[in-house]
């Protein structure tokens, strides 16, 4: 797959379900259902107990996730990049969601996030 053959429509029709489970699952601290997009890479990383513990901070801190705005999409051959401004329920200003998505298999895959 060569992600810069594709539009920012096509890429964001294929990110926006994929974050939308990411910050639904992160909410409800719903580790199976959080990596079910990840990368055979991330989902080494993301472990249970590690999931479990971020996601109780920053839910703490700042709250859960609630407003996703679009600000970019950052295209290479073999990933794209999207990113959007983020606000939290109980944190002021603005955070910057970020996605790497990648082929793997034949599928759409996250291969590293944040919020920052």
């Amino acid at each position: 797959m060569d992600f810069t053959k594709m539009s920012d429509e096509e890429i964001l029709n294929i990110v926006n379900p994929i974050m939308d489970n990411l910050m639904g699952a992160s909410t409800d601290i719903d580790h199976e259902r959080h990596i079910r997009d990840f990368s055979a890479r991330m989902k080494n990383i993301v472990t249970k107990a590690y999931f479990q513990k971020v996601c109780k901070q920053y839910q703490s801190e700042k709250g859960t996730f609630s407003k996703r705005a679009f600000v970019a999409v950052f295209k290479r051959p073999d990933a794209v990049a999207v990113v959007w401004k983020q606000w939290f329920t109980k944190a002021q200003g603005e955070y910057v969601a970020e996605l790497l998505l990648i082929e793997e298999d034949g599928k759409y895959l996250v291969d590293h996030t944040m919020i920052f």
